[in-house]
């Protein structure tokens, strides 16, 4: 058994790679396969705490410290492993253009989110700003930042896929990584069921329905408002 484990996938070939390509492996696995995953986990599901007494207690910025020390810790890693893995000869392959396609994508997201635009509201100086008033700045973050995210996840999926192929790597990764995923993805359904991904703006402002943002639909697949209030745009 122990044996079978420690094999490579591939028993036709060797699973031989260098420190450079080793570290750049182990790396993007933990930026794409378990990092920034992790952090889409908590934007979208911890917007509201278990224990929080919303709407009482609004605006719980858990979720944001968190999701943001995830995804600066992945970025960081991700970027690590970049310059790794162009200290090494490097190569042409399927698996190196899609991490370029990948690593673009990933820079636009973290451009996206500094350039969101301003917050507002009745805790800011000015109640008036970009998310607040859900300017069309906003309603584009929004948009890109959803959706981008979601695919990227599943590019870097395939990424991570192809790059262990090429490295052969054994079979105790395959399943340890797999076993990862469908952890994520059980965790995904279950707080998906129990009506955790509740609307950004909701969660921040309350259930108001007079409020700028709580006129329009909540933005992305299967964001709830928990305040009921469902305007037909």
């Amino acid at each position: 058994m122990i044996d079978w484990l420690l094999a490579p996938i591939d028993p036709s070939r060797a699973h031989e790679v260098g420190a450079y390509v080793s570290w750049h492996g182990r790396l993007m696995v933990l930026a794409w396969g378990a990092l920034f995953p992790l952090g889409v986990l908590v934007a979208r599901y911890l917007k509201v705490t278990p224990k929080q007494d919303w709407p009482r207690e609004l605006d719980n910025k858990t979720w944001w410290h968190a999701h943001l020390a995830l995804q600066y810790t992945a970025g960081a890693a991700m970027i690590l492993g970049l310059v790794l893995i162009l200290l090494t000869e490097g190569g042409s392959s399927t698996h190196a253009h899609l991490g370029w396609v990948i690593a673009g994508f990933a820079a636009l997201q973290f451009l996206a989110g500094w350039f969101r635009g301003t917050k507002g509201g009745p805790t800011e100086p000015s109640l008036r700003g970009d998310h607040y008033d859900m300017t069309r700045r906003r309603l584009a973050f929004e948009y890109f930042h959803k959706f981008a995210g979601y695919g990227l996840l599943g590019l870097a999926a395939w990424g991570i896929v192809s790059g262990m192929w090429l490295a052969n790597a054994p079979v105790w990764m395959w399943l340890g990584l797999g076993l990862w995923w469908v952890g994520l993805v059980a965790v995904f359904v279950a707080w998906q069921r129990r009506g955790l991904a509740v609307d950004t703006y909701e969660a921040i402002w309350g259930p108001d329905p007079s409020l700028p943002g709580n006129r329009r639909r909540p933005i992305g697949w299967g964001i709830r408002r928990r305040g009921g209030h469902h305007p037909a745009e």
